[in-house]
């Protein structure tokens, strides 16, 4: 997220109104409703982790072990299992 001075992206008469509530703080103006887009999905990070959650939960249907998992993908034993109950309920 990058700043924006209000000066500069608002009209004076605003400037002046905010400042009535909250002169000198850093105020945070949410997204409109249908310009949102939730975690992960700009980056792409978020499809990654699906597919990634996926492939763990296959290898572990498949034999894999969740001590092998772990090593596998560097992540904690409660991620393992956390990840494999999850697909899980989805039904992957």
């Amino acid at each position: 997220m990058k700043y924006a001075k209000a000066q500069d992206v608002l009209p004076e008469d605003i400037v002046k109104i905010i400042q009535q509530y909250v002169d000198g703080k850093y105020l945070y103006v949410p997204r409109k409703d249908d310009t949102h887009v939730a975690w992960g999905e700009k980056s792409g990070i978020r499809n990654s982790l699906k597919v990634r959650n996926n492939e763990i939960y296959q290898k572990y249907i498949s034999g894999s072990t969740i001590d092998e998992l772990t090593h596998e993908y560097y992540l904690s034993e409660k991620s393992i299992r956390r990840i494999i109950t999850q697909e899980r309920l989805l039904g992957s």
